[in-house]
């Protein structure tokens, strides 16, 4: 998917009726606007999607995550910089006079609910609130690899110092670190008041106790891991060789189509509806209410 950026949504059924739904390719799978009373049900072939390419002008670098604040912007990182994105134009966004990001390769975003931007790069972290960019020095050097936002309020960031992985707490300006991860923290996730951390020595409950390792069946990977709510309590874990599901303590593996068993899923997400989007190298996968099915490239996907 790097050559394009895709948003799905679902198309009603009578002619010339379309509302949007979610974003639902790879790097959309990171939020969702709200769906207008569609049919949780419809097939994935009842999906639309408009593509803006590389190759057309929309950006010249590979996007690595998506946010969307308060105000409707998109927000694009990118390997060579910050977009942001209104539905019709992308402009680059550069940081006030006398100022600078830690790096312009983008690692993570985080849209707060008081409206900071969190802008995680691969040598640390800024913020950016009122036209006001505040950088944290304590994690300069640190890739932030990801991030979110506690009930609390509390930032939450993981990533890497070489040779340890790192997990950061951010609040009120203060910031506290630990390292007991092994080499990596590629995720960090939150969920029924719960922060939960993926890294190389597994699957982490940090807070709002203290920190808990769980050993997965399956190897997590460095490169592609994502964590997501399954709404019945648990986890959904993408892992090396295909989507695991953790509750109560134990991890089974989500059946996918047999032409994607083994496949390592690139990102993962559950709509409102209840319906799980697993984006994979060979295309997209639709789970809902036990029935799977695929959009491809043959079906219309742009890449």
């Amino acid at each position: 998917m790097s050559a394009m950026t895709s948003v799905m949504r679902r198309v009603r059924n009578r002619p010339g009726s379309v509302a949007t739904s979610a974003a639902l390719a790879c790097g959309f799978l990171s939020w969702c606007v709200p769906a207008f009373a569609l049919n949780p049900s419809a097939d994935i072939g009842q999906y639309a999607h408009t593509a803006w390419r590389i190759r057309d002008g929309f950006t010249s670098h590979r996007i690595t995550v998506i946010a969307q604040t308060p105000d409707g912007y998109l927000w694009l990182g990118t390997e060579g910089g910050l977009l942001r994105f209104d539905g019709v134009m992308v402009v680059s966004w550069q940081p006030p006079a006398g100022t600078s990001l830690p790096s312009p390769h983008i690692r993570s975003l985080l849209a707060a609910r008081d409206g900071t931007l969190w802008i995680g790069t691969l040598s640390g972290l800024v913020s950016w609130k009122d036209r006001h960019l505040t950088r944290y020095p304590t994690i300069d050097g640190m890739s932030i690899d990801s991030l979110v936002e506690d009930a609390a309020g509390t930032t939450w960031a993981s990533g890497a110092v070489i040779p340890s992985g790192r997990v950061c707490a951010i609040r009120l300006g203060d910031v506290t670190c630990h390292g007991e991860v092994g080499r990596w923290a590629t995720f960090v996730y939150e969920s029924g008041g719960s922060v939960w951390v993926a890294a190389e020595t597994g699957l982490w409950r940090w807070a709002p106790d203290a920190p808990r390792l769980y050993r997965m069946q399956e190897p997590l990977d460095a490169n592609l891991q994502v964590l997501a709510n399954d709404g019945a309590g648990g986890l959904l874990v993408t892992a090396r060789n295909g989507l695991r599901r953790f509750a109560h303590e134990v991890d089974t593996a989500i059946p996918l189509p047999a032409a994607y068993r083994g496949q390592t899923p690139d990102c993962v997400f559950r709509d409102r509806d209840g319906a799980v989007w697993v984006g994979t190298r060979k295309g997209l996968v639709h789970i809902r209410e036990g029935r799977t099915d695929v959009y491809t490239r043959s079906d219309g996907l742009s890449g």
